[in-house]
C-alpha cells in the first residue's frame, strides 16, 4: 500500500471522464488499497481513482464517525440507477480542492449499482452522508466536482484563487 499524490485544481485531469475497470483483479485491489490509504492520510471520507491520476470508475468511501471501527467501501463502476425526490443539503469540500467547503444541495437518497473489490455485483440503497458522499465521488468519475453545484461566480473565484496557487507553486524560469 502507497500514498498516492492528489490531484489539485486546477489541473484538467479532474474533468476527465473515467473509464470503466474491465476486471477487478490483483491490481485494482492494490489501487483500491492505495486509494484508500491515500484517503486516510489526507485525511478525507471519499476519493474517486481520478483524483489520484488514475482515470478509472473507481471510488472508495469511509463514512465511519472518528469514534467508531473503519468501515470503508469500495465501489467499482459504480452508477446511480434512483435517487429520492427529496434533497439534503451538506456542507461539502474535496480534497482536490483542499480548505475551500460550501454547502450543495443533493438528492437525499440514491441507489447505486457497482461491483465490489471481489469481483461480485451489488446495490446499495443509501441515504444521508452516504448518499452525498457516493453523489460527489461519482461525479469525479464524470468529470464533475462540487463546485460544479455552486453559483458561476463562487465557482469561478474557486477557480481563480486555484489557478493562482498552481501559478505561485511554479518554479521561476530563468532566461538567458
Amino acid at each position: 500500500m502507497a500514498i498516492r499524490p492528489l490531484v489539485i485544481l486546477p489541473d484538467p485531469v479532474l474533468r476527465q471522464v473515467s473509464r470503466p475497470v474491465e476486471r477487478v483483479d490483483d491490481a485494482v485491489r492494490a489501487l483500491a488499497d492505495d486509494m484508500l490509504e491515500t484517503m486516510y492520510d489526507a485525511p478525507g471520507i471519499g476519493l474517486a481513482a481520478i483524483q489520484i491520476g488514475e482515470p478509472l470508475r473507481m471510488l472508495v468511501i469511509d463514512v465511519a464517525g472518528k469514534e467508531e471501527e473503519p468501515a470503508p467501501q469500495v465501489f467499482i463502476n459504480p452508477e446511480i440507477v434512483a435517487s429520492s425526490d427529496a434533497v439534503n443539503v451538506h456542507e461539502e469540500g474535496c480534497l482536490s480542492i483542499p480548505d475551500y467547503y460550501a454547502d450543495v444541495e443533493r438528492p437525499a437518497g440514491v441507489t447505486v449499482r457497482y461491483v465490489d473489490r471481489a469481483g461480485e455485483s451489488r446495490e446499495l440503497v443509501a441515504d444521508g452522508l452516504l448518499a452525498t458522499a457516493l453523489q460527489h465521488e461519482i461525479d469525479h468519475l464524470n468529470g464533475v466536482l462540487f463546485i460544479d453545484h455552486i453559483s458561476k461566480l463562487k465557482r469561478d473565484m474557486v477557480v481563480r484563487r486555484f489557478r493562482k496557487l498552481a501559478r505561485d507553486r511554479q518554479p521561476a524560469r530563468l532566461v538567458g
